[in-house]
């Protein structure tokens, strides 16, 4: 049997090119057509689209309050390309060079080299069952007094883990950012992608309105299709206010203008619904072969409720991602494995993981 690339966090091509899907986004791609002269430019007679569209704005508001459950102010928000420009504006706008950040370990490798670029320093604490040890990370914020500015989390369906973060933890993470002053970037990109729903409403929601400390980062690249790159933030007007000012934004406008305008009718159609509820099927069921053809193996992995990955425990033979990458200083985790689900088709799950068949 050959080796198969669990390593890809991607979509499967198949999940790209149903014919509902494009008949839906080129009806939304014809009608951004329509409104060419505005989808087109830097903004219209009432001044530049900085944060974005304010009809895509509105937009995203009102699909992602019914979403959310939860009420939507499209003045919180601003769109971006992807989540990682997101993060990223967090980083440079909120936090500034020689700042301690904490991240969960394992994490999301790649956050490592954002939060680095912005000249930061990386401090780990480990993740629980229910979601980032906060003892852990109010004893670092006891012995750096004053010098943790940002702390990096990813709340729901965590990657690695596939963890979600508790109501009870969300609510004390909050809080230790009023106590002791920091920020904390919630990577978010998927919190809509869940076939067993957690009930969690995005880390936003338990911040302080007045003297908001967090920042919701989403993103469409895992619920369309990582081409898309438009995504959003999520946080209250005075943070988001701050983001257009950064260098590449003041000079060149929002990224996203015309790329997010496409989005508009897909959105408001019900497109963007009976795709996300593809999407979920689809993975959901791959994650469940995935985990019973792991387990058919003696291995017990971790099972998510949403996301792209499972991390699972190897039993000394290795596919996929190894677990060192997730760790700040590369120096554990070098016995598990992060699998990707969305990438491979049924049949090459099944026939990747023969590799580690006792």
């Amino acid at each position: 049997m050959a080796p198969q690339d669990f390593i890809k966090g991607w979509p499967h091509p198949s999940l790209l090119e149903g014919e509902q899907l494009r008949a839906d986004l080129l009806q939304s791609f014809k009608k951004s057509l329509d409104m060419s002269a505005e989808s087109l430019n830097y903004g219209d007679e009432k001044g530049a689209y900085m944060l974005g569209h304010p009809l895509f704005l509105q937009t995203l508001a009102d699909w992602l309050s019914k979403r959310y459950n939860a009420p939507v102010d499209p003045k919180t928000l601003m769109a971006t390309g992807g989540a990682s420009m997101g993060i990223d504006l967090a980083c440079c706008k909120l936090c500034k060079p020689g700042d301690l950040a904490v991240v969960e370990e394992p994490t999301y490798y790649l956050s490592f080299t954002m939060i680095r670029d912005r000249g930061m320093d990386l401090l780990g604490v480990p993740i629980q069952e229910d979601g980032m040890d906060l003892d852990a990370l109010e004893k670092l914020l006891k012995e750096k007094e004053g010098k943790i500015k940002l702390v990096y989390t990813v709340p729901i369906h965590h990657n690695p883990t596939g963890i979600c973060m508790s109501d009870e933890k969300r609510k004390r993470l909050a809080a230790l950012s009023q106590t002791y002053d920091f920020i904390i970037v919630a990577d978010e990109a998927y919190q809509l992608l869940e076939w067993d729903p957690t009930g969690l409403k995005p880390m936003f929601y338990y911040d302080t309105p007045t003297n908001p400390k967090i920042v919701s980062v989403g993103t469409f690249s895992k619920i369309i299709g990582p081409g898309i790159k438009v995504g959003w933030v999520q946080a209250a007007e005075s943070i988001v206010k701050q983001f257009p000012d950064v260098g590449f934004v003041d000079s060149g406008n929002n990224p996203v203008i015309w790329s997010s305008c496409n989005l508009i009718d897909f959105l408001q159609s019900g497109g963007m619904d009976r795709h996300l509820d593809a999407v979920r099927k689809e993975l959901g069921e791959k994650c469940a072969l995935l985990c019973k053809t792991l387990r058919d193996h003696g291995l017990e992995p971790m099972q998510p409720k949403g996301g792209y990955f499972v991390w699972v425990k190897s039993n000394g033979k290795m596919t996929g991602r190894s677990g060192e990458a997730m760790a700040i200083k590369k120096d554990k985790f070098h016995e598990y494995m992060r699998l990707c689900f969305a990438w491979l088709s049924r049949e090459k799950i099944v026939e990747g993981l023969e590799v580690i068949k006792p």
